[in-house]
């Protein structure tokens, strides 16, 4: 019993293209990472000139004003007594935050009221001042006095049906 053994060759256009099919993802390949590497060191650097202010208060929101506008702050400040006008149908929460200053910024938020707001001493928000002056705000922080330091609140709460 022979074996024989057939040869096939296999055609040099289709020897170069799979050559060239494999260079072009390395090289693609190559190039995204290093892109990657760029963008990341560009967010390392704008991260690390900026001034590094986690927050403003109402003045420096307020001295900066025509400026900013159309970009996304967050601002910090006491929530002033009195000034909460919850809209139940319309899901809306309009308060007032003021600084050691006395400045003082109205603010919108839409969504849920927090549960803790009537507790809230002061509040860090995120979001846009208008130009009516108002800020409409996209998340709340707030801070609330520990339970331990203050006395126990009644709350008082009626069925709605």
């Amino acid at each position: 019993m022979k074996q024989e053994f057939i040869i096939v060759e296999i055609p040099a256009e289709l020897v170069e293209r799979r050559r060239s099919g494999f260079n072009i993802k390395f090289l693609v390949g190559g190039v995204l990472l290093l892109l990657l590497v760029v963008f990341l060191g560009f967010q390392f650097v704008s991260a690390a000139t900026t001034d590094g202010a986690y927050f403003l208060t109402v003045s420096e929101l307020k001295s900066r004003a025509p400026a900013i506008y159309t970009q996304r702050v967050r601002v910090s400040g006491d929530v002033v007594d009195g000034s909460e006008d919850w809209n139940s149908r319309e899901v809306t929460l309009k308060f007032t935050v003021s600084d050691e200053n006395g400045d003082q910024l109205p603010i919108v938020f839409y969504g849920p009221r927090p549960d803790n707001f009537q507790r809230a001493a002061s509040a860090i928000i995120e979001g846009e001042l208008n130009a009516d002056g108002t800020f409409h705000a996209e998340t709340l922080l707030l801070k609330c006095p520990s339970r331990y330091e203050e006395e126990p609140e009644e709350i008082y709460v009626e069925s709605t049906r």
